[in-house]
């Protein structure tokens, strides 16, 4: 593995990469892990993988499998065992049951269709459900009167969102999968993640994280959110988008290292552009600079 520098005396820093094993990572994924393992390698901490699998119809045999062979093509090796959320059911209920306890989480059942002409959920089963009978989701209550919720991204800078705007968040569907907003939570408290890298494109989920945290009594991360990954249409690649997988070959994950470096603003050595992943990542660690990432989405010049 590439050598880290050494940190200095502090808190731990712990770090995580938490796909969805609803296919192969692309490109985008790519930099978002990337980043991620910089970010936490180059200050000596712990880097988790963590595979986001509460959601079992979205994600086909073998894409975990897929996940696991793509990083380690790419040198981007994790700290630890590898963890799984469908193993996790009774620490999401413990979660909602304390959110119910303090009033914070409340049954509906409303569905989509009901209410899709407003921009949000208007909140109509907070009293009680509108429709009994139905199975119920349970949503995060916004309308308490809290302050809103602030922060300092590491990228963007200060960050001020109203949770009213955003509305009431589903926490447990309906068909009883839990939702995205309170698993990421309670994992990354439970793991002790201090450092947070993703995607733009989750930024206005960070407002529910934090106020889940706060109700929950758990310490919030840092953040950082990454600029998207765009193709020359402007439109951000993803895996609804038909992104490609990352590829497994030595010569490509090679250039392709080298292509996403710099589009996180590195600058990598032309001369280390056929290099072998390590010795790139060696000198991306040594020269790690979060503040050169773009402030704008960065533009592929490739389609691989």
């Amino acid at each position: 593995m590439p050598g880290t520098r050494h940190a200095e005396h502090g808190p731990a820093v712990v770090g995580r990469f938490a796909p969805t094993p609803s296919g192969p990572l692309h490109f985008g994924s790519l930099l978002a892990a990337l980043a991620s393992w910089l970010d936490v390698r180059a200050r000596n901490g712990r880097w988790l993988l963590r595979i986001e699998d509460i959601d079992p119809p979205r994600c086909p045999p073998g894409a975990s499998d897929t996940i696991l062979r793509q990083l380690d093509a790419f040198g981007l090796y994790h700290d630890g065992a590898i963890e799984y959320q469908r193993h996790r059911d009774s620490d999401y209920q413990m979660a909602l049951d304390t959110l119910v306890a303090r009033g914070t989480a409340y049954p509906c059942s409303c569905s989509r269709k009901e209410w899709q002409r407003f921009r949000v959920y208007p909140g109509w089963c907070r009293q009680g459900p509108l429709h009994p009978e139905r199975e119920c989701a349970w949503r995060l209550r916004t309308d308490l009167g809290e302050p809103e919720v602030c922060w300092q991204d590491r990228r963007l800078g200060h960050q001020r969102w109203s949770l009213p705007e955003l509305g009431d968040v589903v926490l447990k569907r309906r068909d009883g999968l839990w939702a995205y907003q309170l698993a990421v939570v309670v994992d990354d408290a439970r793991q002790g993640v201090t450092e947070i890298v993703r995607g733009a494109d989750l930024l206005d989920n960070t407002p529910w994280q934090i106020r889940l945290q706060q109700v929950l009594g758990y310490p919030t991360p840092e953040y950082l959110h990454l600029p998207l990954v765009v193709a020359a249409n402007g439109q951000k690649l993803s895996k609804q988008n038909l992104a490609p997988a990352l590829p497994l070959q030595p010569d490509a994950v090679r250039l392709l290292l080298h292509e996403a470096l710099t589009l996180l603003g590195q600058s990598p050595p032309a001369a280390l552009r056929q290099a072998h992943v390590n010795d790139q990542l060696k000198a991306a660690l040594e020269d790690w600079q979060p503040h050169n990432l773009s402030i704008r989405d960065v533009q592929r010049t490739t389609s691989n």
